[in-house]
């Protein structure tokens, strides 16, 4: 998944989940895209002034980045099943990670940006990491030490594994649809994320 990290000067927003600010910029990505949102209009919606807008934010991307941040996250986070007794690592790990991608899909401001804005996504596809990617590395190698505590993960170097996971759930949830076809249900976006599930357990089982 392709999240930001801005370099924001001193007092700069962060990706805060209850912000009403954030919550304002995706009221306005979702109704007319990223290029059309003004600070104007996201101060309008806030109800803030826009000097308050420039005080945490220089621009408007600087200010969907952290929004981006915060959905991704909230995302990858709510698609972790909860761990269960008995229940191995590794499979927690797969679902959360095959129920991740289609949730990310299936996000409304995902789906705007690809569709109105795809070279918001550019930057952190070819070129650097993001603040919420560094935070799904840290929770992927997280569950990966766990994975090697109970036996049910491979052993590894936790980072490195935990860089390749993303770096394949990634690919799914970017390319999918380039890669279905409405006429064969055998190469459906299910069908495709059934073999992402086959390719993740089969990568890290012992």
């Amino acid at each position: 998944m392709t999240p930001i990290r801005h370099n924001h000067p001193e007092g700069a927003g962060s990706a805060s989940e209850n912000d009403p600010i954030l919550d304002a910029v995706r009221d306005c990505v979702l109704a007319v895209g990223v290029r059309r949102t003004t600070l104007t209009d996201v101060a309008r919606r806030a109800g803030v002034s826009r000097m308050t807008l420039y005080r945490r934010w220089p621009d408007v991307r600087s200010l969907v980045g952290d929004l981006m941040t915060r959905e991704w996250i909230a995302v990858a986070t709510g698609a972790l099943p909860e761990r269960a007794p008995g229940t191995a690592a590794r499979d927690l790990l797969v679902t959360g990670l095959v129920d991740g991608v289609r949730s990310f899909r299936a996000h409304p401001l995902f789906r705007k940006i690809v569709d109105v804005d795809p070279e918001l996504l550019l930057p952190y596809v070819l070129d650097r990491r993001g603040a919420s990617q560094e935070a799904l590395l840290a929770l992927l190698s997280g569950a990966l030490r766990e994975g090697h505590a109970d036996g049910s993960v491979r052993s590894g170097h936790p980072e490195r594994q935990a860089r390749a996971l993303l770096l394949t759930v990634q690919s799914f949830a970017l390319s999918l649809r380039t890669m279905t076809d409405a006429s064969d249900p055998e190469l459906s976006a299910e069908a495709l994320l059934g073999e992402l599930r086959s390719v993740l357990e089969r990568s890290l089982a012992p």
